[in-house]
């Protein structure tokens, strides 16, 4: 009998905005369908109570990664991280099995706005210790220049994120940002790119 090949089940949402009852569902499906890990690509608030956004997931034993999002501010994704038992992916970098996550929080707007150069650099950063993992996923908040997504709103991608992918040339880039570019995907080069969006995405990925 041939051996069932192990997979790593990805719960990935973005833009919540501190939909508490959204996220209380999301938290259900993660688990009802045993997903082994949940990423939050930013916009967890709207400069709102932060109660009752990571909590559901963590009461449910998940293991959580997260960016801040433009709405969120750089210190509220340090803050979560230091309250509950997470990782904030924002110039760093973590592992799963042979799967290496790095990311960049925030967009190129706002008052906490990073230019193309910061954010590179911000992934880079967090790339440098997963560049040897077989498999590799970059969660940021805003979404890469050059998809699908700038037909929607044009110049609001970021070129940083672009210039990373064309780089280190993820597998995957999990992104928000764009609440209109809910659920698109995009390839760019060999990394598929999906706006997760607040209604979230199921990804089951392959251990090999």
């Amino acid at each position: 009998m041939e051996n069932k090949k192990k997979t790593l089940k990805i719960l990935a949402a973005s833009d919540l905005h501190g939909d508490t009852s959204q996220i209380k569902k999301l938290a259900l499906q993660a688990e009802e369908e045993k997903v082994d890990l949940v990423i939050l690509c930013g916009d967890l608030t709207s400069h709102l109570p932060t109660d009752n956004i990571i909590k559901p997931f963590t009461d449910k034993g998940k293991k959580v990664l997260i960016v801040p999002g433009n709405h969120d501010g750089f210190a509220l994704g340090d803050f979560l991280a230091d309250l509950y038992p997470i990782r904030n992916l924002h110039g760093t970098s973590t592992q799963y099995y042979n799967i290496g996550f790095f990311g960049c929080g925030g967009a190129n707007v706002g008052l906490e706005a990073l230019s193309d150069e910061e954010a590179f650099d911000t992934l880079k950063k967090g790339f440098y210790n997963v560049k040897q993992t077989k498999q590799k996923i970059m969660v940021t908040h805003v979404h890469p220049s050059g998809t699908i997504v700038d037909k929607i709103i044009p110049g609001a991608g970021s070129k940083g994120v672009k210039k990373a992918i064309d780089l280190f040339k993820p597998d995957l880039l999990l992104c928000g940002h764009i609440h209109e570019a809910a659920g698109m995907e995009d390839m760019i080069g060999t990394t598929r790119v999906i706006n997760v969006g607040k209604q979230g995405k199921i990804l089951e990925l392959e251990l090999n």
